[in-house]
């Protein structure tokens, strides 16, 4: 057990490194061992610039948590049935400074180490530099044994974290147990998963019975062991994407996996819930939007998009395509039109001088899988439109034009999108899609890479192509599709935007803790 004393001399140091002007001289070295975890399993906060929430589970229940913030005390909020999951929501607080955090039960000993968290600069402030860590479908059950094992994602995640990110961006998939789609029989519906995990009743809630027990034994081994404490001084902020609602995008004559039914929601909505934060409210983002302001979520915050507002220096948007795309052909749309809305007024206006789109699913490239953006269907290992997908709406890829089309008018910032899905690393340039020219401010799209794939999650193994330049977009392919697993890193400054990416699979798994980018681009505005 942790002594008192040792926290209380902990939260002093991390008080005393306040003083520093930089958050970075203050973040801890996420990668550094020997941090006290006392009962605690895993921490995963996100930050605006006035507020933190904190998500948090622990080895005991616990009758009561508190989150001490600079000596103001914090009251936590059970988020499970049995006092295991606890979040703490603090507002009021200043922008751009480090803040000594440290967790007590109810009694106030002590639940592990203290630790610093730094908010976010005030929207009006003018930070010289940002960088993000950005990563795709991290999830996998080692009990499955079909991702990579979670011990090797938690060292590639520690490579990240080595480069000292101001935040991570974890974009998508980050739970695969598959219930009802053709790759079910592998992964939730499997016998496997069965003596795992037990086996889900879609007619009963998803707390305060079966269903919750479950839900743990399923999706904590993904998430718990592979982040635990590391990121408890790095703000995380976590996409939704299909796997995360417990299914593969598929559609044939059988079953059509989205829109997802009320099951689907309520079990990612019940794995955000206990696991991951929400999105913080921000000031220029509607309140009103599709999944904010849930009466049963803390005050105001989003489930499916999402805001990185670092000053004036940039603004990250986040969307998941999944949970409110529509099958209404013509004007069908993966993300609602309000949010459209709001996506194309945040490009048009000048607040920021960078403006990036993190979709969950990416524009510049197809397997021929059913939910993307385009129509593009996978025959002999190439992608053709002569033969029709089932179910694909043409409305999604009118609204990826839409919002390509916004993006490339930003004239004198750089239009950005980067994703993931894909399982890949790539990097390519749309110069014209659908016949709507872009050649004056050529769309960048990046593929950030995946981090848990493994063998048969590859697209060329699964589908029989790599991800490919789909029909009607006029691009220029910099960096084809690699399948390799891999982060990267993006830093961001007033005048630029430099890409760094990192990739491993075939070398020792050693290799990692020294892994060094193989590609850099720098992009710059204007």
């Amino acid at each position: 057990m942790i002594r008192r004393r040792e926290i209380l001399t902990g939260a002093a140091a991390v008080g005393a490194s306040a003083l520093a002007p930089a958050a970075l001289e203050v973040r801890a070295d996420a990668a550094e061992s020997g941090w006290g975890t006392g009962v605690v399993e895993h921490l995963l906060p996100t930050v605006g610039h006035n507020r933190i929430l904190l998500k948090a589970s622990f080895r005991e229940p616990q009758a009561g948590a508190v989150l001490q913030v600079a000596g103001r005390p914090v009251a936590g909020e059970r988020t499970d049935t049995d006092g295991f999951f606890w979040q703490f929501d603090a507002g009021g607080l200043e922008p751009g400074r480090p803040y000594p955090l440290v967790l007590t039960d109810a009694g106030g000993r002590p639940l592990c180490e203290g630790w610093p968290l730094a908010t976010f600069p005030s929207p009006d402030d003018q930070p010289r530099e940002l960088r993000l860590l950005i990563f795709t479908c991290a999830g996998g059950h080692d009990g499955l044994g079909k991702q990579l094992p979670v011990a090797t994602r938690a060292r590639l995640l520690r490579r990240g974290l080595t480069f000292n990110p101001h935040a991570v961006i974890a974009n998508g998939d980050h739970v695969y147990w598959d219930l009802r789609t053709r790759r079910a029989n592998q992964s939730g519906a499997s016998a496997e998963a069965a003596v795992i995990a037990g086996r889900f009743d879609r007619t009963a809630p998803l707390f305060g019975g079966a269903n919750e027990a479950v839900l743990k034994k399923a999706v904590g081994p993904q998430i718990v062991p592979l982040y635990a404490t590391l990121c408890r001084s790095t703000p995380v902020f976590f996409v939704q994407d299909d796997h995360d609602y417990f299914e593969n995008d598929e559609a044939d004559d059988r079953f059509v996996s989205f829109p997802p039914d009320p099951f689907m929601i309520a079990a990612a909505r019940a794995a955000q819930h206990l696991y991951y934060p929400e999105f913080l409210p921000d000031p220029m983002r509607p309140l009103g939007l599709a999944s904010a302001s849930a009466a049963d979520r803390p005050p105001r915050v989003s489930e499916s998009f999402g805001t990185l507002r670092y000053g004036r220096l940039a603004e990250v948007m986040m969307y998941d395509c999944r949970r409110y795309m529509t099958m209404h052909g013509p004007s069908a749309v993966f993300v609602p039109l309000e949010v459209e809305g709001w996506l194309k007024d945040r490009m048009a206006r000048p607040d920021t001088a960078h403006v990036v789109n993190i979709p969950s699913t990416p524009p510049g490239w197809s397997a021929g899988k059913w939910g993307e953006w385009y129509g593009d269907k996978e025959a002999d290992g190439r992608l053709t439109t002569a033969k029709p997908k089932p179910y694909w709406q043409p409305g999604w890829r009118a609204q990826h034009d839409r919002l390509l089309h916004a993006s490339s008018n930003m004239r004198g910032r750089i239009p950005l999108f980067i994703s993931g899905d894909l399982h890949a690393i790539g990097e390519t340039r749309i110069a014209a899609t659908s016949g709507i020219e872009l050649k004056g401010n050529p769309v960048v799209s990046v593929l950030s890479g995946p981090l848990g794939t493994a063998d048969y999650g590859w697209p060329s193994f699964f589908r029989g192509t790599r991800g490919m330049t789909p029909g009607d977009l006029v691009v220029d392919e910099v960096l084809p599709t690699i399948e390799e697993n891999g982060f990267l890193i993006a830093d961001f400054t007033p005048g630029d935007i430099t890409l760094r990416f990192f990739k491993w699979r075939y070398d020792p798994v050693e290799k990692i803790d020294s892994l060094e980018p193989f590609r850099t681009t720098l992009l710059k505005r204007g």
